[in-house]
């Protein structure tokens, strides 16, 4: 008898999650585990402990087995997604050396030298060295290198979370190329470590044999060990099949194979994803991820801190909201759909710019979030929707340069994450858009994705085409209301667009005064 479930394991920013699916694409069982808070040693820094990670997992792992009507049995195999961005040093035993660099920690590092050479005289006259610089500056490897020298001269590998986990569950040094989204040396073109004489190893100076192997999505990284059977209850033997990053399986999961349409993610990060099959540079130099299809380019645009300013909003203005949703045992975004709708579309004039971190390009470093507009009228209802709007507001701009760049329309949007669950924020999204605006039918996308990776790798679909075709569907799509469409169109156009070029010199100016956000 063909065994036909399929183990989805995800570690994103907030927890551990547990899933079996079947080929139909069908959440069957679902564990979760919050992870520990992260540390912060220093203002604006992230951290946690790598094994506890692992322990996370371990846990949303037994709590799965002990769930009625879960059979071990009927499992084919494992794969795993991750956040992306969390830099883990290991040394020759493979024990952590320190913390984990998380991806939202906000540390630089300052003077260092220019990638020089040919290189450099080529990002000279292309005006590119200050993009270089800022890579170079983002680099969490770099920071460890200069920092902590003692860490770095132990380091005998560096790999992501999901190289990590991978080492945990097979005991080999190997990891997805769709799992590498960090400042490493990759090449993003090729989906392989960089040739040695790309300016990647100048400016993030790594030995190349403390990088793990990589393999491609669908393909296999190993087999579950005795020692992680022991520790998670995954039946040892059972194949662990490479799926992508997060990001790039809620994609996925999504159901988007098609460019023209693209996958919006409200997750603590907020992205905009379109998959193409041609390498495409929406900035120049900063290039498209690897998507969970092997072969093939996610195109994105991120929010450093998209939906995290939802929990930020919730955390200061919300307190009755957690109070009712406690008694009422519903989630409290629940009850914010409420305050959006007491609201007219456009927030009666209040607009948000969600510049809440430093960019690249546009927003450049100086960036700052700006709410203009208000008036006697406002209330926190307002701004609320105002936080929606602007995120949304952002997403199109972002959809709109992706559809220069690519030449390709899009048409359709598609979105996951957890401020997917907000039938108001879907449908403001579907206004402002102008667009139908489709959530997937299950909340657990990049979760769906790995799996859909995981069918295909061990041959229980032919094709990523069927497998999409048959595990994924439209959940609920919201039409755009023309009327609302009209007035975002004109807020957008005439109002959005021009703030970040005309509030840019104050912001240069605050950062000059106040020294925040630091600058090389």
């Amino acid at each position: 008898m063909t065994k036909e479930h399929l183990l989805a394991i995800d570690v994103g920013t907030q927890s551990a999650r547990a899933l079996i699916f079947d080929l139909q694409g069908n959440l069957l069982f679902k564990a979760q585990i919050p992870l520990p808070e992260y540390s912060a040693p220093k203002p604006g820094w992230a951290e946690l402990e790598p094994m506890l990670f692992w322990e996370s997992l371990c846990q949303a792992c037994h709590k799965l087995w002990a769930m009625p009507g879960v059979d071990k049995t009927q499992i084919a195999g494992v794969t795993l997604t991750t956040q992306r961005n969390v830099i883990i040093n290991l040394d020759k035993d493979g024990q952590p050396l320190r913390p984990s660099i998380h991806w939202s920690d906000q540390r630089r590092t300052a003077g260092l030298p220019n990638v020089g050479g040919v290189w450099g005289a080529l990002f000279a006259v292309s005006g590119m060295t200050n993009t270089i610089r800022y890579l170079q500056a983002e680099a969490k490897t770099n920071w460890i290198r200069i920092n902590q020298p003692e860490i770095w001269a132990k380091t005998a590998k560096i790999v992501l979370l999901s190289g990590y986990l991978t080492h945990r569950m097979t005991g080999k040094y190997v990891d997805s190329t769709g799992c590498q989204v960090a400042h490493l040396p990759f090449d993003y073109k090729k989906h392989e470590w960089a040739g040695s004489f790309d300016w990647k190893w100048k400016a993030v100076p790594v030995e190349p044999e403390t990088l793990v192997d990589l393999v491609p999505p669908a393909a296999l990284l190993g087999e579950i060990t005795n020692q992680a059977s022991e520790e998670t209850g995954i039946p040892a033997g059972l194949p662990l099949i490479a799926a992508a990053a997060d990001k790039a399986c809620e994609v996925l999961g999504s159901g988007t194979l098609a460019s023209n349409i693209c996958c919006l993610s409200y997750g603590s990060a907020a992205t905009i994803n379109t998959i193409h099959q041609r390498y495409i540079e929406v900035v120049p130099l900063i290039p498209p991820y690897p998507a969970a299809v092997p072969g093939s380019y996610s195109l994105e645009i991120q929010l450093f801190r998209g939906y995290w300013m939802v929990s930020w909003f919730l955390r200061e203005f919300g307190l009755n909201e957690k109070r009712l949703a406690k008694d009422r045992g519903v989630p409290p975004e629940f009850l914010f759909d409420d305050l959006v709708n007491s609201v007219p579309a456009g927030s009666s004039g209040l607009t948000l710019q969600p510049y809440w971190a430093p960019g690249l390009k546009s927003p450049g470093p100086e960036a700052k979030g700006s709410i203009i507009g208000f008036g006697g009228v406002h209330t926190r209802a307002h701004f609320y929707r105002a936080i929606l709007e602007g995120l949304a507001y952002a997403l199109r701009e972002g959809a709109e340069r992706t559809s220069k760049r690519s030449r390709v329309p899009i048409t359709e949007v598609r979105v996951s994450g957890g401020g997917s669950q907000s039938d108001a924020a879907l449908q403001l999204t579907a206004d402002i858009f102008g667009m139908p605006v489709s959530r997937p039918h299950v909340y657990e996308a990049s979760g769906l994705g790995a799996a859909i990776d995981l069918a295909v790798g061990l041959n229980l679909q032919p094709s990523f085409d069927t497998a999409v075709s048959q595990m994924t569907r439209i959940g609920k799509t919201f039409e755009p209301n023309p009327e609302n469409h009209k007035l975002y169109d004109e807020l957008y156009n005439r109002v959005y667009l021009k703030m970040y070029d005309r509030l840019s010199p104050l912001y240069k100016e605050i950062q000059d005064i106040t020294g925040y956000p630091a600058s090389d």
